[in-house]
């Protein structure tokens, strides 16, 4: 390719400046009418490795899965109105996970904006719909400040709680001609003061007299970095370890004091309802993982959180903690140091008695999938990277059985939307592509995005999916069974997936038993080609216990008097 040489500098070079200087590599997205000068300034300027996804809603999910597989800033560009659009439900669940992304997308020609004359892709207010889908949403009024608009969304981006930010440019801006300059002196990764506190003596003598400690890891955890430091606090104070799905990986899921993704579990809720004090760290409490907050917390609860918000939330605390965790939780380590602390070992063994109770009780009800989980976890890496679509198997036992060992290896939809696992792991798999990245997927979700598996193999990624296959929606079966007696609108026709994925460039086996299933999957880790396992569910046979959902899932939904 020849030289590309531009001499004026444009709003859209000034957007490349900013993402360069925050030290962006991976671009997801589709090109258009509405962001071509944006494609073509990165282009000129080089570096940034642009990713062509199939559409918008795959490029949000891959900039939410890169972001989430290195704590960097996911990018994703899509064109105006539908495109954005069609981001929308991708950038919710980045929101709800609190990823940091930003999000650019086009706009009408600024002398157009709210006219209503059909000027092409036009929204009605694309702002607000945008302003609902994010954290928050801005408009570059001036193309002068583009620079300054630009930095000011990362650090929004970034700043506690994280999550997406979109930033809309009317497409005549994006190609004006601008004076090229410079913002020194700014800082977009917060937060700037690294000085371990002091914490408060009452903080400290909780925490030291406890006798029955539970520490409840979430996601901010994983965002801070502080998964060394929660598991010197566990193994200081001998607290079990509750994970939240977006805190697996805080602690080691072998580690004989982690209970792991069990909270809603009816022996975690016995033992914090036996439990003197609960540490919370960086904790949502989501709906689905506490039974609807009928999961037990003890009277004294401390909690450690980024954000003010999370304060009384979900849960009464105490005594909150706010700031970041990992500075938070290495000057209560320094300051219990200096204090007597004797884990009880009584205490430390009900807590690994309960640990491995939760997961013999677990595995009995796995049937012919408790190989296919052992078989996973035999061939696999431990730093794999398992990112998991909304799916029977990954409910059960792929965010419970299947050990996570590292911060970043874990990936799941918080939000709760099928269908973006897919394109979430290619963003993990576009990040570390030396590394093993995973899908755990079902036949109805996969086939949401699955136009992406092109994409997938035009990166000559090695990811791996699993696809289970039951030729439907297997949750709301299983709830409507629970709830109802009866099923409706959950039955599809599979394709042929391994005709599918050859002729998009994966290798393709589909099998029907657990001992095939480890030779494909042998053979995939391997190959480190982009590759696909068909899991036959009907060949495979049944769960000993079917699963009905998260708890009281189908009571939700049993006719009852408001």
């Amino acid at each position: 390719m020849s030289e590309v040489k531009q001499l004026e500098f444009t709003t859209a070079d000034a957007v490349v400046q900013e993402l360069i200087r925050a030290g962006v590599e991976v671009a997801f997205g589709i090109v258009s009418i509405h962001n071509m000068p944006i494609y073509d300034a990165i282009l000129r300027e080089g570096s940034i490795h642009l990713v062509c996804s199939r559409g918008e809603s795959g490029a949000a999910n891959m900039a939410d899965g890169y972001a989430r597989a290195t704590g960097k800033l996911g990018v994703v560009i899509t064109s105006t109105g539908t495109g954005a659009g069609n981001a929308a439900g991708s950038l919710i669940e980045a929101w709800a996970a609190g990823v940091p992304v930003l999000h650019l997308t086009g706009e009408v020609a600024s002398s157009y904006l709210g006219t209503g004359r059909g000027y092409i892709h036009e929204c009605k207010d694309q702002l607000s719909m945008m302003e609902g889908s994010c954290k928050k949403a801005v408009r570059l009024r001036r193309p002068e400040q583009a620079g300054a608009v630009v930095r000011q969304a990362i650090q929004d981006a970034f700043a506690y709680p994280a999550g997406p930010v979109t930033l809309e440019i009317p497409i005549d801006f994006q190609s004006a001609i601008i004076p090229k300059h410079s913002i020194e002196e700014f800082s977009y990764l917060a937060p700037t003061n690294h000085t371990i506190p002091t914490l408060p003596e009452e903080v400290v003598s909780k925490i030291s007299h406890a006798h029955r400690p539970v520490i409840w890891a979430g996601g901010g955890v994983i965002t801070s970095g502080a998964s060394k430091e929660v598991t010197a606090l566990a193994e200081k104070i001998g607290a079990a370890v509750i994970t939240s799905q977006s805190g697996k990986g805080s602690i080691p899921e072998d580690h004989p004091q982690c209970i792991g993704h069990f909270a809603a579990n009816e022996l975690t809720k016995n033992l914090l309802k036996d439990a003197d004090l609960l540490i919370s760290i960086g904790v949502r409490f989501r709906g689905n993982e506490t039974a609807n907050w009928k999961v037990p917390a003890p009277k004294e609860h401390i909690a450690i959180d980024a954000s003010f918000q999370a304060m009384n939330r979900n849960y009464e605390t105490s005594y909150g903690l706010v700031g970041d965790a990992k500075l938070i939780l290495q000057g209560l380590n320094q300051a219990l140091t200096q204090t007597s602390v004797l884990p009880d070992p009584a205490y430390l063994d009900e807590v690994q008695s309960v640990r491995e109770e939760l997961r013999t009780q677990l595995r009995a009800t796995l049937g012919p999938y408790e190989q296919i989980l052992d078989g996973m976890r035999s061939v696999l890496p431990k730093n794999t990277i398992l990112v998991r679509d909304v799916t029977v198997q990954a409910n059960v036992w792929g965010s419970r059985l299947f050990e996570i060992y590292e911060p970043r290896t874990s990936i799941h939809a918080s939000g709760g939307g099928i269908g973006q696992g897919l394109p979430t792991a290619i963003g993990a798999q576009m990040a570390n592509k030396d590394q093993s990245v995973v899908l755990m997927a079902g036949d109805g979700g996969f086939m949401v995005n699955v136009g992406e598996m092109a994409t997938a193999a035009q990166e000559k990624l090695p990811l791996i999916v699993v696809l289970f296959d039951d030729a439907g929606y297997g949750v709301l079966r299983n709830i409507q069974d629970a709830a109802y007696g009866r099923q409706v609108a959950v039955d599809l026709m599979s394709p042929d997936f391994v005709l599918l994925a050859q002729s998009m460039g994966f290798d393709a086996a589909r099998i029907g038993s657990a001992g095939e299933f480890v030779t494909e999957l042998e053979k995939a880790v391997a190959s480190k080609k982009p590759s696909m396992i068909v899991v036959d569910m009907e060949a495979v046979g049944p769960m000993a216990k079917p699963f009905g959902g998260p708890p009281g899932a189908a009571d939700a939904f049993k006719p009852k008097k408001l």
